[in-house]
């Protein structure tokens, strides 16, 4: 049995959806008793547990072939990152004594940067896990491209996406969410010991431009993107809620700048720049 954590999410459903094709048995660790259904149809065992429950958590895991941990995200975290830390530490208790046979973890580009920044909460998960006294698999997976879904409206009514990514025709690592959750389930079937790390991107990088240039066909009228100034981030990202909005901004400067990156062999998913963003704009 597998016990899957963040089953209601794309990667998280990804991951558990081909397991269960594949004849295996899965347990969907959920936090809503009201998401349970669709995985009670599909025979699924069924645990309720939330990250601030090292009991609940330790029960869900229990009896595990493998375990995979998709860590609630922060998306405006203090400084210091208090709300990731605590959960992260109630996992790495909850793993200890549940004892599973092997985890696998979705983990980030950016991981291994040296600066400060929002994906810093991974670098500090891979941190307390790593040292697991079971085999542990870092699953570094690159910018979502599914994030891209923030773009379908303006890209429909206006023609202009707005991108906080630059310069325009600067490629980066990306992957559909699909593709994650594929290589999550592939890796929790796989044998290894000690400490993995898996880098994935999908089968070639993409630009601004790239997703503007795949809008335009998709929705069969020119679409262009368009610079977000640095300078208005700030602003922007507080009238949006955020009251710490800095380590967002350093995270987007590590892609722009280049200190968020692969620095080695890529493991290439199958799903290509359009046929990820039909799914969004159908």
């Amino acid at each position: 049995m597998y016990a899957i954590t963040g089953i209601t999410g794309k990667v998280g459903a990804a991951a558990a959806t081909t397991l269960l094709d594949a004849g295996c048995q899965v347990r969907a660790v959920l936090r809503d008793p009201a998401k349970a259904g669709a995985w009670k149809a599909r025979d699924a065992q069924i645990a309720f547990a939330n990250f601030q429950s090292v009991p609940a958590l330790t029960q869900a895991f229990t009896g595990a072939k493998g375990v995979f941990i998709l860590l609630p995200p922060v998306f405006d975290p203090d400084p210091t990152f208090t709300e990731a830390r605590a959960m992260i530490a109630n996992l790495r208790e909850a793993l200890d004594a549940a004892k599973p046979e092997k985890v696998v973890c979705l983990s980030t580009i950016g991981a291994d940067a040296g600066e400060v920044n929002l994906l810093t909460q991974l670098s500090l998960l891979e941190l307390a896990l790593e040292s697991l006294p079971m085999p542990v698999a870092f699953l570094r997976a690159g910018w979502f491209i599914d994030n891209a879904a923030w773009d379908v409206d303006p890209a429909r009514k206006t023609g202009v996406i707005p991108s906080f990514l630059q310069p325009l025709d600067r490629a980066i690592p990306m992957v559909s969410t699909l593709d994650v959750g594929r290589a999550a389930a592939r890796l929790l079937r796989e044998s290894w010991s000690g400490k993995r790390i898996v880098n994935l991107e999908g089968p070639r990088r993409v630009s601004p431009n790239d997703i503007a240039a795949a809008f335009s066909r998709l929705l069969d009228k020119p679409v262009k993107a368009a610079i977000v100034a640095r300078t208005e981030w700030e602003e922007l990202f507080r009238a949006q809620g955020m009251t710490n909005p800095t380590p967002r901004m350093r995270m987007l400067d590590g892609f722009n700048e280049g200190w968020i990156g692969f620095p080695g062999e890529t493991v290439k998913g199958g799903i290509g720049l359009e046929d990820a963003l039909k799914s969004l704009t159908a």
